[in-house]
């Protein structure tokens, strides 16, 4: 028999795959739809006293091809769902999938096998397949339907009631804040009445889908709220007791609110308890330098919803914008400019202005006195660039997950104060497996001294000829020291990543911006020194010569230890927010052992990054 007599004879649409029923015949696939049910029975009865177009209208979409086949389809769905023959065996199958990915991408430079099931695993079509998996298994299928409305005048303003069970979640005001349904409030400034702020995404507000900003608040428990504050409606929920009624005039273009998937990397401590000015302390979030946070909402310009991501099952929380926070570092950094004191003792009040203050903050000044100590000048100079520097202001950095390539590893790059030992800690890591680590030989300008091998120690080469190749930008970092040039050439460190080598790096930490790129994705390591009576007992201990002139015949000094500690906290403070992970050199054995536990971390294991990395 050809489909189109299938079709002909049995309703059958050879296009949908499904069979086209009349209206009739729909109705009788109803009966798990109330709704749909009392919508064709209506119909019906409707017919005399509705236009004709309208009853025309309402017919050809309940008899559309489409309608019936997302019917047909939901009916074959629900009726394998109550067979406990085909019950599922887990319901987050797509959660699992994430987990294997994690194991299976520490394992690809092992197994051929796991880098195949690696690569599989990812595919779209078996991803889309589990996730339509999980929807079924959770029965998250079912039509979401709103009661047919009882008729009402046109005049008459739309009301809803919403019930709540009080739980232990932040709803906030302008004078008090208690843990109650999750969400804020305030008076409107035009006309004002209360109204919902703010909905806390994974609050008891947003899980029920009822409430959404900008409804106006008309009664709580009964009471009506016409002329009273936010804090008089707070007063009202703290003294009530299981379940909270709302009465809500609904807002206009009302939209369920969609989580958004961007992570962070924090660059700054936060405690909403130290911050006066955040709307709800209960509702705030505390974190610190270097935590993920999954932003998951940026509607408000000043204060955006986030969670940990090590913790992403938990109710959202308050944090300060990027603008907001950056606003509040320079006011900081100003004020310590026009007093020149102690930074603590002036911030009364920052925040006031702060929320007033118009887009476009001043400049640094470069006498600031955030400058950092003195450090010995080598290769850069620092009074030129460090101003520069000091007016990069880090607060939140977009990353995403960079899962480890295969025979191609991410440059170690080693960072750290003069003389702290980076350069001996990179000599025995290279000296553990010579041909996997391996670091570029330096050009320089400078002449030849005794014992030196050309291709050694460095390539050495003629000024004019460095200069052009840096205008040409072959040096993926360079700089000067006592007239001479010095650099690392890009072609060099491209080899060893070629050669499916780790290309290990210890330049002066003012090339971490040139070295910072997604062409090299670099894993970049603080080397930082212990504290001084630490670092001067070990350094004496193994006889350790200072790197600080030119002959290596003395030991350090105490002024040069104490130098050792400033530079690495001035370090820290310029570009602590790029480092990686942050290693203390105090037993060079230890140090050593953490290295190479950091360096195995970034060939096997997917680390967070900037998320311009990840293509």
């Amino acid at each position: 028999m050809t489909a189109e007599v299938m079709a002909n004879e049995a309703n059958w649409d050879p296009t949908l795959g499904v069979e086209v029923l009349n209206i009739d015949e729909l109705s009788s696939c109803f009966y798990s739809f109330p709704a749909l049910s009392k919508l064709v029975t209506s119909l019906k009865e409707t017919e005399t006293l509705s236009s004709e177009q309208e009853i025309d209208f309402l017919k050809t979409l309940l008899e559309s091809k489409e309608l019936n086949a997302l019917v047909n389809v939901h009916s074959k769905v629900a009726k394998v769902c109550k067979d406990d023959r085909l019950a599922p065996l887990l319901s987050s199958s797509s959660q699992v999938l994430h987990e294997v990915l994690e194991q299976l991408s520490q394992r690809c430079h092992i197994s051929p096998m796991c880098k195949e099931a690696f690569h599989l695993l990812q595919d779209p079509h078996l991803q889309s397949l589990l996730f339509a998996h999980d929807a079924i298994a959770q029965k998250d299928f079912y039509p979401h339907l709103p009661e047919i409305p009882m008729e009402m005048d046109e005049d008459e303003e739309t009301i809803k009631i919403v019930q709540l069970v009080k739980s232990n979640e932040p709803l906030s005001g302008a004078i008090s804040a208690e843990p109650i349904v999750g969400a804020t409030i305030k008076t409107d400034e035009e006309t004002g009445k209360i109204v919902i702020a703010r909905i806390m995404h994974g609050g008891a507000a947003d899980r029920s889908g009822l409430i959404h900003v900008g409804d106006e608040v008309i009664e709580v428990n009964g009471i009506n709220v016409e002329g009273k504050t936010p804090g008089d409606v707070l007063t009202i929920l703290q003294n009530s007791e299981g379940t909270i009624t709302f009465k809500l005039v609904p807002s206009d273009g009302k939209s369920g609110q969609r989580e958004s998937k961007v992570r962070v990397r924090a660059y700054f401590d936060y405690n909403p308890e130290n911050d006066p000015y955040i709307p709800c302390k209960e509702a705030g979030l505390a974190f610190q330098r270097g935590d993920i946070l999954h932003i998951v909402a940026q509607d408000d310009g000043y204060w955006w919803q986030a969670r940990k991501e090590s913790e992403r099952t938990a109710r959202a929380g308050l944090i300060p914008s990027r603008a907001l926070q950056e606003r509040r570092i320079i006011h900081e950094r100003t004020q310590k400019e026009a007093t020149n004191t102690n930074a603590e003792s002036k911030t009364d009040g920052s925040c006031a202005s702060i929320c007033t203050t118009p887009p476009g903050s001043p400049n640094l000044n470069s006498n600031s006195t955030c400058r950092g100590p003195k450090t010995k000048k080598i290769m850069y100079d620092l009074d030129e660039n460090d101003d520069f520097d000091r007016e990069m202001i880090a607060t939140y950095e977009e990353v995403a997950k960079l899962y480890p390539r295969p025979g191609i590893y991410r440059p170690i790059v080693l960072i750290g104060a003069p003389g702290i030992g980076r350069n001996e800690l990179k000599r025995r890591l290279i000296a553990r497996d010579p041909e996997k680590y391996r670091s570029p030989v330096p050009y320089t300008t400078r002449s030849m001294h005794q014992g030196e091998v050309p291709g050694r120690e460095y390539i050495f080469v003629s000024r004019e000829k460095m200069e052009a190749d840096i205008a040409n930008g072959k040096f993926i970092e360079h700089g000067e020291y006592k007239g001479h040039l010095y650099g690392t050439s890009a072609e060099s460190v491209k080899s060893i990543v070629n050669a499916n080598c780790v290309c290990i790096l210890s330049p002066h930490y003012q090339a971490i911006k040139a070295l910072r790129t997604a062409q090299l994705k670099p894993y970049i390591i603080h080397i930082k020194p212990p504290n001084f009576d630490e670092l001067k007992a070990t350094r004496t201990a193994a006889r350790a010569k200072s790197t600080f002139d030119d002959t290596n015949s003395r030991g350090f000094t105490d002024e040069e230890f104490q130098d050792m500690i400033k530079s690495a906290e001035k370090i820290d403070f310029l570009y602590g927010h790029f480092f990686d992970e942050g290693i203390i050199n105090n037993e060079l054995g230890d140090a050593l052992e953490k290295l190479v536990n950091c360096v195995h971390r970034a060939e096997t294991e997917p680390l967070w990054a900037p998320a311009t990395w990840v293509q």
